[in-house]
């Protein structure tokens, strides 16, 4: 049976061709995936590792806890703290570091680096150990600073040249003292840093006089460990933490890893899809193959073979296949791998210098997915292919089902998907994440009842196409009646077809909702003209808000200034606002009460009123963070969205309370309203820094929609493999029908219908299911898309559904030029069959 079974493989090599790229394309996916992943998570790993080549133990301090109603606070690591470090026996140097975001621009006034990796800190005296000069000299004062090497490459800086930064508003432009190198993670994956001298860092970032960490190396001979149990004796235990460099290394490789293991499972997740989209062509293969042999299976059950040996016998062709699968998917992947760290590079996204890496497990991941997904695909069809009795496969008797079978069928069918409907509308009516896990698998239920129940709904709606058939006359009516002759067979075919659109409908339709919600809540709370904030998100200078009060048409601003507090017993945010102001800044609905905002009296959102039980006219105390308290009064109630939300009182009240008011945003009215001139005068008054945003609403409206199209670009991506492997399930049907209705197309073609009557034919048969695919699944696309935005609806008041009715036509225009494309080659092999052999065919 073993010898039996490879000469079916090598008899069929042509007809499993299709399946074979089908399981490679998604085994390729598989370790493309893991080979991408591994090899930039070790790259990562091996940079950052080097960052700590100077450190032994690293001392910083310990954030106090949130009791009662106090704020736990940061202990200071002051110069004295550094001075003790040093007299710790076992320490060789200690240096105090100082951290922060700083924006730098290039010669175009374009920001270098990218958000959060724009980074700047302190340079240690004049010859720092963490950064070797490879020009020029350390950073002094405030008009110098040093940068890395690889940014001043990119923004073509040297030495003596003038560079325009901002840390959290304000425009510097210091000149450039100093170039170094460094094995910073940030600056390896494409940021920036930028150096300047210590008690300069100190002053930009509001630390001074402290430090963020201190950096203690050990001397020659002592360890890490013996040097971190001196520190910890010597430091006081509440106020500190002491951490060695290589646990510091250790947690920093794991932190990668994890960040990693997101990306890596969401790829997954799009290769499984397209796995499982591979296979229905696996089972249909299988199914044709097993039903063109029948007589041969039954002549071997004739002679002896048991039902277990012809089982065995389709799934060693099916091993066969998926080992063949897997070792050029693997082999793919390598290659994809590759592509895609070199495609990082083009994008502009610098990743650290590192080999490829393929693991053992990758490859055994690879091997096995290939071999078990065939396996488990082939295992039904061989099965009912051993049950068939060899005298009924003999007269072909097993070839039609019964009618026992597909009443079956469609019950099972019909409860699975009446579950899943029913779920899905129940997870519809729960409040955020606790729907999320009913509705997925309500989503999975319906998929597969959708499935089983494909045969059934092909009759009705192929049907429904009759008319537009008839245009195309004998042809147009045979391939309607082909489409259906099998229904099984078409419903395999089409679902393949039906899963990738489901996900790209339900996707579009989500992310359009989500975009017009989030455009209406930002022009319906807003009536700013402009909302200012940094590039990063970081926090602003109060000073952005003085300035731009002061800049000639503008009429008002407001910041919003957040800050911890205590309240009950609970952290709660508050929000700084310009009493005066924020009314004509705001269009905010109010539950109850009135929209007042000066001295003691703040607003509310109506979560936070809910949660405490307040109502206008409360009163509650308020701890701020410098330990003073004090009672506010609830004026009125409002309704938060996803820009404005929480308790909001006048900075006049809070900012006596804190040691360091930042700003989060600047929102800004101006007298002529939105306009360039208008834009351009706000840029210039802060300077043209390259670290701020000066947005209107049509900018993030814009910006938003930059996302989402960026999100669900990636996401066509993605899907576009499971798209793949269901053009070449639509064209391994065809193929495999084609050979199976050789004698029938030897007679039409016999009877009169010519080459382009039967090209006409297949293609319109792959045209029809293709089609069908696609109805069914941007139908289901659109449901899923409603209900998931049911849970979002929940928590967005302007949250509505929205149907992309053009791009859902462009999506049933690909299903048709997927059939178009896919019926190519098997309508050509149609056409030139030699009639009077295909005539005389089994």
């Amino acid at each position: 049976m073993f010898r039996t079974a490879l000469r079916n493989v090598t008899a069929h090599k042509a007809r499993l061709l299709m399946t074979v790229l089908a399981v490679m394309l998604g085994v390729a996916f598989v370790s493309g995936t893991l080979v991408f992943t591994n090899t930039i998570s070790n790259a990562l790993q091996n940079s950052s590792a080097k960052g700590f080549d100077q450190v032994d133990v690293a001392v910083t301090a310990e954030r106090g806890e949130d009791k009662g109603n106090t704020i736990g606070k940061v202990p200071e690591l002051t110069q004295a703290l550094l001075d003790e470090t040093e007299k710790v026996p076992g320490a060789a140097s200690a240096i105090g570091v100082v951290t922060g975001f700083t924006a730098l621009a290039d010669k175009d006034g374009k920001l270098v680096g990218g958000g959060f990796q724009t980074q700047g800190g302190n340079y240690w005296g004049s010859d720092d150990p963490r950064y070797p000069l490879t020009s020029g000299s350390a950073p002094s004062g405030t008009g110098e600073v040093a940068i890395d090497s690889a940014t001043a490459e990119r923004a073509g800086y040297k030495v003596g040249d003038t560079v325009r930064m901002s840390v959290d508003g304000p425009v510097l432009t210091p000149k450039v003292a100093g170039i170094f190198t460094t094995d910073d993670g940030n600056v390896a994956a494409g940021g920036s840093l930028t150096l300047f001298d210590t008690k300069t860092a100190q002053s930009l970032f509001g630390k001074a006089g402290t430090f963020d960490e201190i950096d203690v190396k050990a001397k020659p001979g002592v360890t890490q460990t013996a040097l971190k149990a001196q520190l910890d004796q010597a430091l006081p235990k509440d106020d500190v933490r002491t951490t060695t460099g290589q646990t510091l290394s250790d947690d920093l490789a794991e932190q990668i890893s994890s960040s990693m293991s997101g990306l890596k499972q969401g790829l997954l997740v799009f290769a499984g899809i397209a796995l499982f989209v591979g296979t229905f062509i696996i089972a249909n293969t299988f199914t044709m193959l097993v039903a063109q042999r029948t007589k041969e299976l039954a002549l071997l059950r004739a002679v002896g073979a048991s039902r277990r040996q012809v089982t065995r016998s389709v799934l060693i062709e099916a091993f066969v296949v998926g080992a063949v699968a897997g070792v050029a998917g693997l082999l793919a992947g390598i290659g994809i791998g590759a592509g895609l760290r070199s495609l990082m590079g083009t994008l502009d996204v610098t990743i650290p210098a590192g080999p490829l890496v393929i693991s053992p497990g990758t490859i055994a991941t690879a091997l096995g997915v290939g071999v078990v997904i065939t396996m488990l695909a082939a295992w039904l069809p061989g099965r009912r292919a051993a049950k068939i009795p060899p005298v009924a496969a003999m007269s072909s008797v097993h070839a039609q089902a019964t009618v026992k079978s597909l009443v079956l069928r469609n019950t099972i069918g019909a409860l699975f998907s009446a579950a899943g409907v029913a779920v899905v509308l129940a997870a519809t009516s729960m409040e955020g994440s606790d729907g999320q896990a009913p509705m997925g698998m309500g989503a999975v239920l319906l998929i597969i009842g959708v499935f089983i129940l494909t045969p059934l709904l092909s009759r009705p709606l192929i049907a429904a196409a009759t008319p537009v058939m008839r245009i195309f006359g004998v042809a147009g009516k045979l391939a309607r009646q082909n489409s259906v002759r099998n229904p099984r067979r078409t419903a395999a075919t089409a679902s393949a077809l039906m899963i990738g659109l489901t996900l790209i409908t339900g996707m579009t339709v989500m992310a359009g909702s989500l975009q017009k919600a989030i455009n209406e809540m930002a022009s319906s709370a807003i009536r700013a003209d402009y909302v200012v904030s940094m590039a990063n998100g970081n926090t602003l200078s109060p000073d952005v808000d003085s300035r731009l009060s002061r800049t000639a048409g503008v009429t008002e601003t407001s910041p919003l200034r957040n800050a911890p507090s205590r309240i009950n017993g609970e952290t709660e945010y508050l929000t700084g606002v310009n009493g005066a102001t924020i009314g004509k800044l705001t269009d905010l609905k109010m539950d109850n009460g009135t929209f007042k905002v000066g001295g003691t009296d703040v607003v509310v959102d109506s979560n936070g009123a809910e949660a405490h039980d307040w109502r206008a006219g409360s009163k509650f105390t308020v701890h701020y963070e410098d330990g003073e308290k004090q009672e506010l009064t609830v004026a009125g109630v409002y309704e938060g969205n996803e820009l404005i939300q929480g308790i909001m009182l006048d900075t006049a009240t809070l900012t006596p309370h804190l040691d360091d008011p930042t700003d989060m945003q600047v929102m800004v009215k101006t007298a002529d309203g939105p306009s360039e001139a208008t834009k351009e005068s706000l840029e210039k008054a802060l300077g043209t820094n390259p670290g701020i945003k000066v947005q209107d609403k049509k900018d993030i409206s814009n910006e938003i929609a930059q996302m989402f199209t960026l999100m669900l670009n990636m996401l066509y991506g993605l899907l576009a493999m499971a798209v793949i492997v269901a053009v070449l399930g639509v064209i391994n049907t065809l193929a495999m029908s084609v050979f199976e209705r050789s004698q029938e197309i030897g007679m039409l073609r016999a009877i009169g219908l010519d080459r382009k009557g039967i090209k006409r034919m297949v293609r319109l048969e792959s045209l029809v299911i293709a089609l069908f695919g696609g109805v069914l699944g941007i139908g289901l696309g659109v449901f899923f898309g409603w209900a998931a935005g049911e849970l979002l609806a929940a928590r967005m008041s302007t949250y509505e559904l929205v149907l992309p009715w053009g791009r859902m036509g462009v999506f049933l225009l690909l299903a048709a030029v997927v059939g178009v494309l896919a019926a190519l080659w098997p309508a050509r092999r149609a056409a030139r069959l030699n009639m009077l052999t295909a005539i005389k065919s089994e």
